[in-house]
Parts: C-alpha cells; structure tokens; sequence
C-alpha cells in the first residue's frame, strides 16, 4: 500500500468519528442481556417458576418492532442538541433510570412487576438503536461506513460481554440488585459521548414536515427502486446459513466429545476475540474493497467457514480442530456482519434514515427465529456432516441475489 494510501486510512481509523462510533456501539449493546440472560440467572436464583423465566422473553418484543415509533424520531426534533443527539440523550438517561429501577425490583414477590421494568429496559435500548443506526448513518461517509460499522459491531459485543459475564461474575460477590445500579451506571460514557459528539450534517436534505410524510414516505421512496424487493430477499437470505449452523451449534459440539470446559474457552473466550478480529479487519478491508465487494467475498468466506464443521465432525473431539474451525468461522462472520451492517446503512435514504434502517433491521432478525426453529429437525435426520453441509449451500441463493444489484464489477 502506498505511503499517502496508508496515512489517508490511518486518518480514517483514528479519526473522533470511528471513536463515537465504537463507543455508542457499547452503549447500545449493554442493556440487551440485562433483560435475557443476567435477568433469568437472577428470577432462577430467587426461586421463580421456570414457566414465568421463560415468559420474560417477552419483554423484548420492542427490539423487533422498533419500526413502528422509528418514524416519530425521523419526524420530530427535540429543542436541544439537534434531530439526532437530542433523542439519544433522552433515551440514554431513560435507560439508566429503567436499568437502575430494575434492580430495585423483587423477583421472588412480583415477578410481573419485574417484567414491566424488564420492558421499559427493552423499550429504550431499542429506541437507542433506531437513533444510533441513523446517527451512525448520517455522521459517516460511505467511504468510512465500512469501517464505522464494523467498530460498532465490535462497541457492541464488549458491552453485551461485560453484562452478560461482567454481571454474572458480580452477582457471585454481590446482590443483583447491586450488580444493575453498577451496569446502569456503565452507560455514562455513552451518554458523555452524546453530549460531546457533533450533530450529523445531512446538508440539503430536507426532513419530514409531517407524520405521514415520516411513515408514508420512507416506504414509497424505498420500493420505487428496481430492486427494493431483492435487497430485501438478500437480507433475508445472507447470513441464513451461519445463523442455522450456529444455533444448534453446543449441542453439536458436545456430540462430538468436547467437554464444556473445552467448549467455553475456545468457543466463547477464543471465538469472541476471533469475531472482534474479523469485524476490525472486514471494516479496514471495506475501505479497499468497498461494502459490494465485500459483500461477495466475506460470503464466500462465511460459506466456507459452516462447511468446515462437517469437516470437524469427521475429525472428532480433537481441541486443535475445534481451534481452527472456531477461528475461521468466527473471523469470516464477523467480517461479514460488518459488511452486512454497512450494506443496510449504505441503502437508506438520509431523509428517513432512522425508519428504513428500523425496518431492514428488523427484518435482519426474522431468520435468527424462523430458520432456527427446524435446525434440530434436520441434524437429527441428516446426521451433522450432511446438516452442514446443507446450511452451507442454502447460502447460496443470498449470494446469487447480489448480481441483481450488486454485482462484482458495477461502481458504488
């Protein structure tokens, strides 16, 4: 790479803009597991009905349908701190007081008061995405989008990582109830980084002057494009194959002999950095490549990648395979996360950039459930080397749908 090539990247990847991104990330991923995982550990602790545990997963219906108040941040702004910092602040400090108000609760007498609180967690930390992923949106070039959105993947695993195991740790010494004034208290920099970070300027972009025009208009201005209804297949379809591969993932590992000790440290502690990894490095390669490119050659890698674990199911429990396969998998997903973010960014019009992204990004989370609900099904009848085998080529009509708007050659 030549010198003025390099020193123009490194004033990319340095610059306050990456910084905000990385840390809103964190801020948007910490609250997520108070309400799943620190929250069920928790109610199992005191004592509560293994039916009400598996309830709470309710509470997070806000995260998969944030698009349905998006429109009303699109439409309207608040006096202070502009269109996009202005809700971010509120929704951050609403955050800290439901976190806080959470840990206040009693599991053990009112479980359902326990879930209201749960849900007002939810609430606000989807409204924090939805104003996030627009302002992330409108602060970036295309150009730096890539990278931005790679460094918020990455913000987000550290903060879903310090409240899943951070909080769990903590609640061996401490109460719960002190464990969540703790975490509440972790969102300060993100909140320091609303305040200190500029409103993004959208230059002659004019913004929704009505209701209908904020939940009308982003709809009738993305499916007059070509091909609206390709991309949004693609976006369906990409990532299926990792996302079925994955989450029938313990169960297949314990199969072949790995003990849980095995499976903890090279799958999460190894598997975690190799995905932080992948993210960086996708992010630094987009900027090269640019985000269609990427798309095409991070895919490919993904694919490879879920084959490899019919591979490993013929070698057996042998650490050093799990190592290799754990690496190549998690680092070829993590790049292809961060270019299947920046894609959904890149395609949303600035005008409404805080209701499109809900909506693609609600629809990101429909394989996560639907196409997880079979997995065990096909495993049991296909056996595991012919189970990923299948999830590796059901990745390829995701990638087929790129020529339609994305193919290899066109210009970005």
């Amino acid at each position: 790479m030549p010198s003025q090539d390099r020193k123009a990247l490194l004033k990319v990847m340095f610059s306050p803009r990456m910084l905000v991104a990385l840390i809103m990330g964190f801020s948007c991923g910490l609250p997520l597991l108070l309400t799943i995982s620190v929250l069920q550990a928790w109610m199992q602790q005191e004592g509560v009905d293994l039916t009400v545990i598996g309830l709470m997963s309710l509470v997070g219906l806000p995260y998969t349908v944030k698009f349905l108040w998006a429109p009303f941040l699109d439409r309207y702004t608040l006096p202070f701190l502009g269109r996009r910092r202005g809700w971010l602040l509120m929704a951050q400090l609403a955050l800290v007081c439901s976190i806080s108000g959470l840990g206040f609760t009693d599991p053990a007498d009112s479980p359902w008061g326990v879930a209201l609180a749960a849900f007002w967690v939810t609430f606000f930390s989807a409204s924090q995405d939805i104003v996030v992923d627009a302002y992330r949106r409108e602060d970036l070039t295309d150009t730096e989008l890539g990278l931005g959105s790679s460094l918020y993947v990455n913000g987000y695993r550290v903060g879903m990582l310090l409240a899943s195991g951070g909080g769990l740790i903590m609640a061996d010494h401490i109460p719960f109830s002190m464990v969540y004034q703790i975490l509440a208290a972790c969102m300060i920099p993100g909140i320091l980084t609303t305040l200190l970070a500029r409103e993004p300027d959208i230059g002659t972009t004019v913004t929704p002057h009505t209701l209908k025009e904020a939940v009308i208009d982003p709809l009738v201005e993305y499916f007059s494009r070509p091909s609206a209804v390709w991309i949004l297949a693609f976006i369906l379809f990409y990532k299926i194959g990792d996302t079925m591969a994955s989450a029938i993932s313990i169960p297949f590992y314990l199969d072949v002999g790995f003990t849980k000790t095995e499976i903890g440290a090279v799958v999460k502690l190894f598997g975690f950095w190799a995905t932080i990894g992948g993210s960086l490095m996708g992010g630094v390669l987009m900027i090269r490549l640019g985000i269609n490119r990427s798309l095409w050659i991070f895919g490919v890698l993904q694919a490879l990648s879920t084959a490899c674990f019919a591979l490993l199911s013929r070698i057996g429990p042998h650490v050093s395979a799990l190592s290799g396969v754990i690496g190549f998998e998690n680092l070829s997903g993590g790049m292809g996360t961060a270019a299947y973010v920046a894609f959904m960014a890149s395609i949303t019009n600035k005008r409404f950039t805080a209701t499109q992204y809900a909506l693609l990004s609600s629809l990101m989370g429909v394989p996560r459930v639907m196409a997880s609900a079979p997995t065990g099904f096909l495993a049991k009848h296909l056996g595991w080397g012919w189970f990923f085998i299948a999830c590796t080529l059901i990745a390829i009509p995701g990638m087929l749908l790129l020529l339609k708007f994305a193919p290899w050659r066109a210009r970005e």
